[in-house]
């Protein structure tokens, strides 16, 4: 039996609903947007008791083409993220894990999961350069997608996510501060019913992708 339990701060830090990955900071808009979750001890996956629905978003995919997210990813396993191509740690490591865990799924269901990569930092994001870093960062089937940042930004709130818009450093560097996690949307609702945070390994993506093709709790 899962443990059912009103989220608390201590919670969404566990979550990984906190600004983070490349920067440091909180976002209370992010805190709040969740009312209940169940957890499971022991297992990387938040199941959230109110999933999310996918945001209304239609942006650029590293062709340069329209991409709407909804309309493209209805009725598929689909895993979206957050974050940018310049970020030294998280970002390149959540694909990477993603990456890794989906090659080993039967054919058949990689070809069904959709792992979509939203920036955070589109100014420098064009589709050019997610086509560059995907491959190299997680995987060349990953869509890639860049857009105004007003809307990529509200479509994350949408999901618990929390962005700033990137701020430059005093020695140049620019940082995009984001939330670093990764939500799972059901092939069978089209609902946004998972959650995981920044520390979930291979391990448990590989454990996990095979349910989450089939709609199914982890």
């Amino acid at each position: 039996m899962r443990k059912k339990t009103r989220l608390a701060a201590t919670l969404v830090v566990a979550a990984g609903l906190t600004l983070s990955a490349c920067s440091s900071g909180d976002d209370d808009s992010a805190k709040n947007s969740i009312a209940d979750v169940s957890v499971q001890a022991e297992r990387p996956a938040t199941v959230l008791d109110t999933p999310y629905t996918k945001p209304n978003l239609v942006l650029t995919d590293t062709q340069g083409k329209k991409y709407d997210l909804r309309e493209r990813t209805k009725g598929k396993p689909t895993l979206i993220y957050y974050g940018y191509t310049h970020c030294p740690d998280v970002c390149p490591l959540t694909m990477s894990n993603i990456a890794i865990a989906k090659k080993k799924l039967p054919k058949a269901d990689q070809d069904k999961l959709q792992v979509i990569f939203i920036t955070t930092d589109p100014e420098r994001d064009t589709p050019a350069e997610l086509a560059k870093w995907l491959p190299s960062a997680g995987d060349a089937s990953f869509t890639g997608l860049t857009g105004d940042f007003a809307a990529i930004q509200a479509g994350a709130r949408q999901m618990g996510i929390g962005i700033d818009a990137p701020t430059k450093e005093k020695d140049g560097t620019v940082v995009s501060s984001h939330g670093t996690q990764v939500i799972a949307f059901s092939p069978k609702t089209d609902a946004g019913y998972l959650l995981y945070g920044e520390d979930t390994s291979v391990d448990d993506y590989t454990k996990d992708l095979p349910k989450i093709v089939r709609g199914e709790n982890p």
